[in-house]
């Protein structure tokens, strides 16, 4: 998709902090060139940062590595070292000699802190590339499904994958991604501008990524609401309308989404979607014993021709969007089970009424039976 954030440079730059930092930076000094260079920091800052200094250089000189790393994370977040460039200068004079012996999560915090603080990104990518051996993306996926919980690894692991998902393009894999950050996360930590950007990337990545005929999930969550008063509000309204497969709505709506150029570009593929997603639509609202439809009732609401129906039944079926048999001398299909989806309100709405008027015909079953039974006994 082409929107892409402004800041989405940064992000990008995220994605090479999940890399292995095992290869020994080009900054490497020698061991005075270091202790020098915590030795003038004692000098220029004196007093309690002085004396924090000089703690780390003992850390140091002892190797005591875990604790000098403690002792860093502290330092990397303290107000002294928000502005500027102190972080930049600390790494290069200070963490890059001794980085292939810091935890991997612990460096990617601190390098995360100091990219921050260049004023472009080629910076910050030039910095990133000096630690960088090769891509880890499915590597950490395994690690974190082994761990307990959600913690603030996931989030920012989720950030950096949907991220990259955008810049490939990948469509598919983006939303997925998106989704499982904004599990991660409360939604107020997001500025309003932040919600309605992910939110309409969201969107676009719905409609546009391939196999993707679920659209309740992201339908039901408040991000998606901070589009209502904007000038993109539309898109909610066209979400709706390919989660309940309607086509009559997606081009009432044309005038909105033809503008926005990778929908336009896509059209073909959007309808045939959409048309898809009516025929799941028609099975999953019909009860169980009325699930055989005709070719021309498909016809009618997926606006196909009734000679191209069977194609597009055929496709539900490769596809697994839904099982059943096609009935080509009658001209019918008849659909035994459709894909699982999480449902709007609406369709819930829906699915209650079919449960009240199924639990009226067992009851009417059960009282037929229970009038009866001395028929059948005597």
């Amino acid at each position: 998709m082409h929107v892409i954030p402004a800041e989405l440079s940064l992000h990008h730059s995220e994605i090479l902090l999940v890399y292995s930092s095992h290869r020994q930076s080009s900054f490497v000094m020698s061991c005075n060139d270091v202790v020098g260079y915590l030795r003038q920091q004692q000098e220029r800052y004196g007093s309690a940062e002085g004396e924090r200094w000089g703690r780390m250089e003992t850390m140091y000189n002892k190797r005591l590595w875990h604790q000098l790393t403690v002792e860093l994370l502290d330092l990397v977040q303290s107000p002294a070292f928000a502005t500027g460039d102190r972080i930049i200068k600390l790494y290069e004079n200070f963490i890059s000699d001794f980085e292939h012996r810091i935890n991997p999560l612990s460096l990617v915090e601190m390098i995360l802190l100091a990219v921050r603080q260049y004023s472009d990104p080629e910076s910050s990518l030039k910095l990133l590339e000096k630690t960088k051996e090769k891509q880890t993306l499915d590597e950490v996926r395994v690690m974190l499904d082994k761990l307990q919980g959600v913690t603030s690894l996931h989030s920012r692991f989720y950030h950096t994958s949907s991220s990259y998902y955008q810049v490939m393009g990948e469509h598919a894999s983006y939303y997925r991604e998106a989704l499982r950050y904004l599990g991660c996360v409360e939604l107020a930590e997001l500025s309003v501008a932040a919600q309605q950007q992910k939110a309409f990337t969201l969107g676009l990545a719905a409609l546009l990524g391939e196999g993707i005929y679920n659209f309740g999930e992201l339908l039901m969550h408040p991000i998606l609401e901070s589009l209502r008063s904007t000038d993109n509000r539309w898109l909610i309204d066209t979400l709706y309308a390919f989660n309940r497969g309607d086509v009559e709505a997606f081009y009432i709506l044309k005038g909105c989404w033809d503008t926005q150029t990778d929908l336009a570009a896509n059209e073909s593929k959007l309808k045939e979607k959409l048309q898809l997603l009516c025929l799941m639509e028609m099975v999953f609202t019909r009860p169980a014993h009325r699930r055989q439809i005709t070719f021309q009732e498909i016809s009618s609401r997926a606006k196909l021709p009734v000679n191209k129906v069977e194609l597009l039944v055929m496709k539900a079926l490769s596809n697994g969007l839904v099982k059943g048999s096609i009935d080509e001398v009658d001209s019918k299909v008849h659909m035994t089970w459709v894909q699982p989806r999480v449902m709007d309100l609406k369709q819930v709405s829906g699915m209650k009424d079919r449960l009240e008027v199924w639990c009226e015909d067992i009851r009417k079953t059960s009282l037929l039976v229970e009038n009866h039974a001395h028929e059948v006994l005597g």
